[in-house]
């Protein structure tokens, strides 16, 4: 999968593995990287700052109920990039005072492939939410239950970029990722 996605010229790309075993996940994850950057893109972990560290990863995203960013810096220096998830304009304005590289934002629209525990949050809280993160001028990336028909509308709302799932798994995911580069500009 991940090498569809680099055919079809994803740059940036997050590596989730929820139910593996820290060992597989470090092999996985060091695989990836290594596959990520001969393309010449970036890779973050999910949840793991360790991991992403040993991988010699981009950086690392966390959540919610994840490590502070703060603690994840320390983990993983002050050169790797840290992305934080926020659902609600409360954890957005804390955010913007962690010590992060961006901020993400979601689910804008309903999600399949991810239970958050919240709700959609539309367009109207990307422009809220890119409004918040340019006091600081952190890039907001959307996520959740984007589609190619959609992403257009979201980065037009103050989304910097846009995390997609479940729409990169629609046919053939190289020319998904196309897709999505060719709607986008």
């Amino acid at each position: 999968m991940l090498r569809a996605f680099l055919t079809g010229g994803a740059t940036f790309l997050q590596l989730r593995a929820k139910q593996l075993g820290s060992g597989a996940f470090l092999d996985l994850a060091r695989e990836a990287v290594g596959l990520a950057h001969a393309a010449g893109a970036r890779l973050v972990v999910n949840d793991r700052a360790d991991l992403a560290a040993l991988a010699d990863a981009d950086g690392v995203h966390v959540g919610q109920d994840d490590l502070s960013p703060a603690d994840v810096r320390r983990l993983v220096g002050p050169e790797r990039i840290v992305g934080l998830s926020t659902h609600t304009i409360e954890q957005l304005e804390r955010a913007i005072d962690a010590p992060i590289s961006y901020v993400a934002i979601g689910p804008i629209f309903g999600s399949t492939t991810k239970a958050t525990g919240y709700a959609a949050v539309g367009l109207a809280m990307v422009r809220a939410a890119a409004a918040i993160a340019a006091r600081r001028g952190l890039p907001l990336v959307a996520i959740g239950g984007i589609t190619v028909d959609t992403a257009p509308a979201v980065i037009a709302a103050g989304a910097a970029s846009v995390a997609v799932i479940g729409d990169l798994l629609r046919g053939d995911p190289a020319e998904r990722v196309a897709d999505f580069l060719r709607a986008l500009g």
